[in-house]
């Protein structure tokens, strides 16, 4: 398998065509920690710091020049309405209308800013999510659905937008707010400050109340969203074999029954999070009630203007605004951790270790494989592989045939490095395949699956994968030898024309040929061939084969096949069962000593259970 560190490799397509090994559900535990997510988050906003200056000095500017408005409205009332004294308040009025123009321009310099920010770095940690992804082992993607880690890379990195991009302003601009309104108020009147603040603390530890459930709602909606993406994955991408048996309802009844967990935890955590507005509101009408009764006794006593009291009502109210908003900002902001915690939690999965010493395979690779007393199992307690030794000479075909579940696909598994041995060791011309690196080692291997992944490009990418640096005359060589140059030219744009998803407008045999092209074009010195012709008619099955004669002389080739009349040609014929090789040999010896692969042999023609 060449060019494995090509942008375009997808090591989930990969898992799809060849993970055999156990599958599991993809349920993750939450990191549980929100300070940390929200200290990793900073970190990519960091590179900005300049700028997030600016923005910061902006934020300044309109949240004093919003403190000033209701200052100009009070002298307004003091020293011109309330003495019938027009002289000099045109010219405040004046004042307070570029106050509010200036506010509104800071307001929007500041919010163009910081959407630019934000999703640059939103951009960074998305990439950072998927490189990170090429990066994990076959054994993380086979224990967690396609479903779930799409998730995180929409639902979850959309949540952490919509607070990162639309809320941090907002948050800060409320903060600096309620600070600047309660340094004003006890410049204007301490007392009427004091009465005021007495609703603050009653609201902080509401808050503070409410957070823990809202925050564990967010983190449970979240995994639910995971879950019911992963059913809608599997559900439209399946959906022929869903019609083929008849399983519509089924379908549905399990989406209906994953729908409902997500409605459930939508439920709980929003529930607990709009508590925070009408809570707000009362508060804040306690805030005004507070004022206007404490203000309106002293006033009556002399100690307080109307003016100064109308300008702590507008205060008041300015203070509820941002309490309301910060309220507002809640669910975003939980639903971002949570989000984030998901995010960075795959971001800090270890990566796909090699181990490998910087030698490389000898060129030429002459393709002698050597299984020595390997032991393997996708759970150690469990061994799949048992104390297995084979050995593959150069050039020759070895046909790996047994029961499903004998352990066949498991041996190429460990032969490209997807997972490593659990003891003893595999070896390429006398060198251990640890010792090789894994993008050296798949270079030199090619696989042929009889489940073909072909992408959503044109039919020449689509050969090209198999050596990117290739050329479109060497694409298209390896397409006649693939025997596949016939059909693409009979294709609407030839070489050209687009494949749909998962190349569903291909037959089987036709995807299969493409994939032999592909394997062509990466010329691999060893060739793996699995099932290649299972899925297939007769007729297209004998061009399949002839194709694969060219692909296969002169090279070391594992071929795993079910129709065991498909490798009559062998060298060597090895039987697996149980994870052990019970029998070897060519065809024929093996059909004359009448053991286990007679036994296969007869009972496929007599359509008998094996």
């Amino acid at each position: 398998m060449s060019n494995q560190n090509s942008p375009r490799s997808n090591m989930q397509t990969i898992r799809a065509a060849m993970g055999r090994g156990p599958m599991q559900p993809g349920h993750i535990e939450k990191a549980g920690n929100p300070n940390r997510a929200l200290i990793r988050l900073t970190q990519y906003l960091s590179p900005y710091k300049l700028t997030l200056a600016v923005v910061l000095l902006f934020v300044i500017a309109y949240i004093s020049l919003g403190l000033l408005q209701p200052y100009l409205i009070g002298r307004a009332i003091d020293q011109y309405i309330s003495v019938k004294k027009l002289d000099g308040l045109s010219r405040l009025a004046l004042i307070l209308l570029g106050a509010y123009l200036l506010d509104n321009a800071f307001q929007a310099a500041s919010s163009w800013l910081m959407a630019r920010i934000s999703q640059d770095a939103l951009r960074r940690l998305r990439r950072d999510l998927f490189e990170h992804l090429q990066k994990l082992s076959i054994a993380f993607f086979d224990r967690h659905t396609a479903g779930e880690l799409m998730s995180r890379l929409t639902n979850d990195i959309d949540a952490i937008n919509q607070a990162v991009s639309q809320n941090v302003v907002s948050l800060v601009a409320s903060v600096l707010s309620l600070v600047g309104i309660v340094i004003a108020m006890f410049v204007l009147n301490p007392w009427l400050a004091i009465a005021a603040l007495l609703v603050v603390p009653i609201m902080f530890w509401f808050t503070n109340f409410i957070a823990r459930y809202t925050r564990r709602g967010f983190r449970d909606l979240q995994k639910e969203l995971g879950e019911i993406n992963g059913v809608m994955e599997e559900s439209i991408s399946g959906q022929r074999v869903v019609k083929a048996f008849r399983r519509s309802e089924s379908s549905i009844e399990r989406f209906r029954a994953s729908n409902q967990r997500v409605y459930a935890a939508g439920v709980y955590a929003n529930t607990y999070a709009l508590m925070l507005m009408p809570l707000t509101n009362v508060l804040g009408n306690l805030f005004v009630i507070v004022l206007v009764g404490l203000g309106g006794y002293l006033a009556l006593q002399g100690l307080a203007t109307v003016g100064m009291i109308a300008t702590f009502i507008a205060y008041a109210q300015n203070f509820i605004s941002p309490l309301r908003q910060l309220a507002n900002m809640y669910n975003s902001i939980q639903a971002a951790l949570a989000g984030a915690e998901r995010v960075f939690e795959v971001i800090d999965m270890p990566a796909e270790v090699d181990n490998a010493s910087d030698s490389p395979l000898p060129v030429p690779v002459k393709g002698n494989v050597h299984f020595a007393d390997v032991s393997f199992g996708y759970h150690p307690e469990q061994l799949i592989i048992k104390n297995m030794t084979l050995e593959a000479k150069a050039g020759q075909t070895i046909a790996l045939v047994g029961p499903t579940g004998a352990g066949k696909t498991t041996i190429i598994n460990l032969l490209t490095r997807f997972y490593e041995v659990n003891s003893g060791s595999i070896s390429i011309d006398g060198k251990d395949i640890r010792d090789i690196s894994k993008d050296d080692l798949r270079q030199k291997l090619g696989i042929v699956l009889q489940d073909t992944f072909l992408f959503a490009d044109t039919v020449m990418e689509n050969i090209r994968y198999g050596r990117l640096d290739a050329s479109d005359e060497e694409c298209i060589e390896a397409a006649k030898l693939a025997d596949a140059d016939h059909f693409i030219q009979q294709m609407p744009q030839g070489y050209q024309t687009k494949l749909s998803e998962r190349a569903s407008n291909l037959s089987q045999g036709q995807r299969q040929l493409l994939s032999i092209a592909r394997a062509i074009l990466a010329d691999p010195s060893i060739l793996i061939l699995d099932e290649a012709t299972s899925s297939v008619d007769t007729r297209t099955e004998a061009r399949i084969q002839k194709a694969l004669l060219r692909l296969m002389q002169g090279r070391t080739s594992f071929v795993i096949a079910h129709r065991l009349s498909t490798i009559r040609d062998a060298d060597k014929v090895i039987v697996i069962r149980d994870g052990e090789i019970v029998e070897q040999g060519t065809h024929q010896q093996l059909l004359k000593a009448k053991g286990f692969f007679h036994h296969l042999y007869m009972s496929q023609f007599k359509g008998l259970a094996i």
